[in-house]
C-alpha cells in the first residue's frame, strides 16, 4: 500500500544514511543503530535510496540539486513514513532544502512527480540526528540512570560543534539559532556531561576542501580545536561526517608538538557511552585521534566517584548506627539506674 493510500503514517521513522554513513563515517551509522533500540527509536533504512547530490550536485544544476534528494523523500513517502532522519549534516541540508524549495514553488511541485517518475506529495518531515536525540533527551536520562553502572560522562567537559550545514540557511535550521544553537549542548547535558561555552561552535571547518585546499582546512581546524581546548573541553562532539573527517583526520597537522590531541566523537557515540554500550560497538576504535586514553580517564574517574560515594554512604551508615547505639544505651526517664 502506498503512502497516498495510507490513512495513518507508518510507525517509526525512515532512515536516510547517505553515502558517508555507508563509507568513511560508518561509525556514525553503527552508533545510531546501536542506540536507537535502547531509546525506543524505530528507524528503518529507506529501500533503494540514492545519493542526495551533496555536496556538489546543486552547484552543477539547480533542478538536479532539488530532484536528487526529492527522490529519497518520495521513497520514504511511498513506504508510508511521515518523517525521515538524515544524520549526515550535508544530506540533511540537501533533503531539507529540497523539501523547502518544492513547498515554496507550486510550479516545481507540480513538475516533480514527472521528473521523479513516481507520485510525490512532499509530505515527509526531514530531521537530523541532533533533533532526533534532543527529542529523546528524557529517554537518554532515564536509560542512562537504569544501566546500574557509573556514568563515565559525569563532569566531563565537551565542546558541541555544529559547523555550517546544520544551522544554515535559517529556513532549514530546524528552529536552531544559527549563531548560538543548543541541541547538541542539550544532548551533552542529558548524557550527564558538561557543555562548555566556547567561540567556534558554528565556524566552518573547510568542509569538502580537505583535499583541494588542505592548508585552509588545517588553518580553520586549528582555530576550532585550539578554542575548544582553551575552554577546557576534553573532546569535541559533532554530527557531520565532513566536520569529523577534517577535525579528526587532519588534527595531527593542527596540533603543536607535545600537545595531546583532542578526540572528536559523533553525537550518537556520546549517547552510546552514556547508555553503557561498548566502545567497539560504537566504532570508537576507528578514529584517527585515539579515543582510548580519554575513555580510560573517564572510566577511572567514574570508578573513583563510585568508590567515594560508597565510602560516604558507609561513613553515614556508621554514624547513624553510632547515634542509634548511643540513644539505646542512654538511661530512660523514670527508670531506676
Amino acid at each position: 500500500m502506498s503512502a497516498q493510500d495510507t490513512a495513518t503514517p507508518r510507525e517509526g521513522i525512515a532512515y536516510y544514511p547517505g553515502c558517508s554513513l555507508h563509507g568513511t563515517s560508518r561509525e556514525f551509522d553503527e552508533s545510531l543503530r546501536a542506540i536507537a533500540p535502547v531509546l525506543g527509536l524505530r528507524i528503518k533504512e529507506i529501500d533503494d535510496w540514492s545519493c542526495c547530490g551533496a555536496s556538489s550536485g546543486h552547484m552543477t544544476d539547480h533542478l538536479l540539486g532539488v530532484a536528487l534528494p526529492a527522490r529519497n523523500l518520495a521513497l520514504a513517502e511511498a513506504e508510508g513514513f511521515d518523517r525521515v532522519v538524515a544524520p549526515c549534516a550535508a544530506c540533511y541540508n540537501r533533503l531539507a532544502i529540497s523539501q523547502h524549495e518544492i513547498a515554496a514553488d507550486p510550479g516545481l511541485a507540480e513538475r516533480m512527480p514527472d521528473i521523479l517518475g513516481r507520485p510525490f506529495r512532499n509530505s515527509v518531515e526531514v530531521v537530523n540526528a541532533n533533533q532526533l536525540l534532543h527529542d529523546a533527551a528524557d529517554a537518554i536520562k532515564e536509560k542512562t540512570a537504569a544501566t546500574g553502572k557509573p556514568n563515565p560522562l559525569v563532569g566531563v567537559k565537551l565542546a558541541a560543534y555544529y559547523g555550517c550545514l546544520l544551522v544554515r540557511p535559517a529556513a532549514v535550521a530546524a528552529g536552531e539559532d544559527s549563531e548560538n544553537p543548543s541541541s547538541i549542548d542539550d544532548v551533552i547535558r542529558a548524557c550527564g556531561a558538561e557543555a562548555v561555552d566556547w567561540n567556534m561552535k558554528v565556524e566552518c571547518c573547510g568542509a569538502s576542501l580537505s583535499f583541494s585546499r588542505t592548508a585552509s582546512v588545517v588553518r580553520l581546524g586549528r582555530a576550532i580545536v585550539s578554542d575548544a581546548r582553551a575552554h577546557g573541553a576534553e573532546a569535541i562532539v559533532v554530527a557531520c561526517p565532513l566536520c569529523h573527517s577534517n577535525l579528526d583526520l587532519r588534527q595531527k597537522a593542527m596540533t603543536a608538538r607535545g600537545q595531546e590531541p583532542l578526540p572528536v566523537i559523533f553525537i550518537t557515540q556520546l549517547v552510546g557511552l552514556a547508555l553503557g554500550l561498548p566502545a567497539g560497538q560504537l566504532g570508537l576504535d576507528r578514529h584517527f585521534v585515539p579515543t582510548a586514553p580519554l575513555l580510560a580517564r573517564l572510566s577511572e574517574r567514574a570508578l573513583a566517584r563510585e568508590a567515594d560515594e560508597a565510602r560516604k554512604k558507609a561513613e553515614a551508615a556508621a554514624k547513624a548506627a553510632a547515634r542509634a547505639e548511643k540513644v539505646a544505651a542512654a538511661p530512660r526517664g523514670g527508670e531506676p539506674e
